[in-house]
């Protein structure tokens, strides 16, 4: 499994994001765009308790450029984005291997990177936010995947 960000503003959600990735053997994290933080930084380095250093990371100015290389390799590429083309993660057969891109913790995911992946795919969620946390919702789908190998 890869990992995709884009533009996640937080470091603290960045960290985290490693933490988890470790425990769920991720196999390379990107991080991606002008807003997204890479090791060294004290705040990431804080969540991820060591995590940065033992999964596999590339830092891309460009998000676009990134995938490209993903689809090289022909790993299909889904992102995480509540978009009325999005199909609930229960429904959804998840590609082995696979790349998950996460975005932005406020705006999500831009237009030319939706356009940019092969499928989308929301958590249901049913309180009055449709959204949640970045870092917790890398969790959530991390273990979905797992789950059904």
């Amino acid at each position: 499994m890869h990992v995709v960000l884009d533009n996640v503003r937080s470091a603290f959600n960045v960290g985290s994001i490693f933490r988890t990735a470790d425990a769920g053997a991720v196999e390379h994290i990107y991080l991606c765009g002008q807003l997204t933080c890479w090791p060294p930084h004290k705040k990431l380095e804080k969540t991820s308790l060591g995590a940065h250093a033992y999964v596999p990371w590339s830092r891309h100015a460009d998000t676009i450029e990134a995938l490209e290389q993903l689809r090289a390799r022909k790993i299909p590429i889904v992102a995480l984005e509540t978009t009325g083309r999005a199909v609930s993660m229960h429904e959804f057969v998840w590609p082995r291997p696979v790349a998950l891109v996460f975005g932005h913790e406020v705006v999500g995911l831009g237009q030319e990177v939706l356009q940019a992946c092969d499928h989308q795919v929301r958590i249901p969620t049913f309180g009055c936010k449709s959204s949640l946390n970045v870092a917790t919702a890398f969790g959530i789908v991390l273990y979905d995947v797992l789950s059904r190998r």
